[in-house]
């Protein structure tokens, strides 16, 4: 096959319209329900507390913001209302996802307490329960965890909470890039933003379904959706005028914003196959090559699918080094690097992207506690640090719904030909 370059551009993931979003949002401009209160808004909290199977959820600005939310109420369940100035994570440890989006742990720095990172494992790319076993061990006075579904693939939940239910340690579930991936839970089948105390989803630009932005808090309790719900429009209290007794955000979702979303929900099967279709021809397109896919227990978890990594065979690998903002490598035959892939897809107008870099190695975390299933990852020479592994040697291929299979053939001839 001759590879050209593509006339039009290759996402990773991009936006997917229907029509119905335009139909909704007109809805919202010609009732004039343009804030955060409308039809739009009821209709999609009805919809995703049925579809993810829980009572209660709540609509907000973004999936940071429903992570925020989420990590502040679980201090103060923990913890007790804080003093003014102070977040309820103030002088607290909190257990977290290490290879993930900031976006995760960052409300912990929000709300004054301190991330301790656990390291992943290999066969989901997830936080590693041997590892957390150990942060246990090692930090028993700990009693919160932020666990995450990366690139959509359920983590060891079964696993996970046996230890957190052993050692009464509250979960936030980060299922912003999960929604609709499913796990087998005490042999019954359940959606990801069912599975913590606490759970959230996302509707980024980038996500399976979109609102533009947006996320919600997902709960089965009233308490604690009640709660979110007033902090969420400023913690307003129940009086003539603005009467404000606690620290509250500007966090909800616009009426506007819902229509969008309000018109996705239809097309989510439809979107979660295209997804899965792309993930199998990425593997049968690489079985020749020394690389696998991100992997999934296919017993226990259906992902979905949302974004199709590889990882490349420590043997194939050709030399590459990084630093914190650039990288270079060696061109060698017969092997390849991350670098060398996703400089070779932007030069035929295609668009992949790093593994997310493990939150123990980024700057602003670089002092926090870091545990492998070793124990301290930070102070042990030559230990294994299975999420700078991972994010050495692979990365997110291209796996936008509207590629045609021609397209993705393309794409895979491009990879195979960094191997040559």
């Amino acid at each position: 096959m001759k590879i050209k370059a593509f006339d039009k551009k290759i996402y990773l993931s991009s936006p997917t319209m229907h029509g119905d979003e335009a139909k909704y949002m007109m809805e919202a401009y010609e009732t004039n329900w343009m804030s955060t209160v409308g039809k739009n808004i009821d209709e999609i909290e009805r919809q995703f507390a049925e579809l993810i199977g829980v009572k209660y959820a709540v609509a907000l600005g973004c999936g940071t913001a429903a992570l925020h939310l989420a990590t502040k109420l679980a201090g103060e369940k923990l913890y007790g209302r804080p003093e003014p100035g102070k977040g309820t994570l103030f002088g607290h440890k909190v257990f977290a996802t290490d290879m993930t989006f900031d976006a995760s742990v960052n409300p912990v720095a929000y709300e004054d307490g301190e991330a301790i990172f656990i390291d992943t494992e290999y066969d989901t790319w997830n936080l590693d329960p041997e590892a957390l076993q150990k942060a246990v061990e090692m930090y028993p006075d700990v009693h919160l965890l932020v666990m995450v579904h990366l690139y959509g693939t359920p983590g060891k939940v079964a696993q996970i909470r046996k230890i957190c239910d052993e050692h009464q340690i509250l979960i936030i579930e980060d299922a912003a890039e999960s929604l609709g991936a499913r796990y087998k839970l005490d042999g019954e089948w359940r959606e990801t933003g069912s599975l913590g105390d606490y759970n959230c989803i996302s509707f980024n630009g980038n996500k399976i379904i979109t609102g533009s932005t947006g996320g919600m808090f997902l709960s089965n309790s009233k308490e604690d959706a009640d709660k979110v719900r007033k902090w969420s429009t400023q913690s307003r209290e129940n009086a003539p005028w603005y009467q404000h007794v606690e620290l509250g955000y500007n966090y909800r979702m616009s009426n506007v914003i819902a229509g969008v979303v309000r018109g996705q929900i239809p097309y989510l099967n439809e979107h979660l196959s295209q997804k899965k279709a792309i993930y199998e021809r990425y593997c049968d397109g690489f079985k020749d090559l020394p690389v696998h896919m991100n992997p999934f227990d296919p017993v226990n978890s259906e992902p979905n699918f949302w974004l199709s990594c590889l990882i490349i065979n420590e043997e194939a690998m050709c030399r590459q080094i990084r630093d914190d903002y650039k990288a270079i490598y060696d061109p060698e035959p017969g092997k390849s690097c991350p670098t060398q892939i996703l400089e070779t897809l932007a030069e035929y107008n295609a668009e992949g992207r790093p593994i997310w870099k493990p939150m123990h190695a980024q700057p602003i975390y670089r002092k926090n506690r870091f545990i492998t299933v070793n124990g301290d990852g930070r102070n042990q020479d030559g230990i294994l640090d299975v999420g700078m592994d991972i994010f050495h040697r692979g990365l997110c291929l291209p796996s936008d719904n509207k590629m045609t299979p021609d397209q993705q053939d393309q794409i895979i001839e491009i990879v195979k030909s960094c191997f040559i």
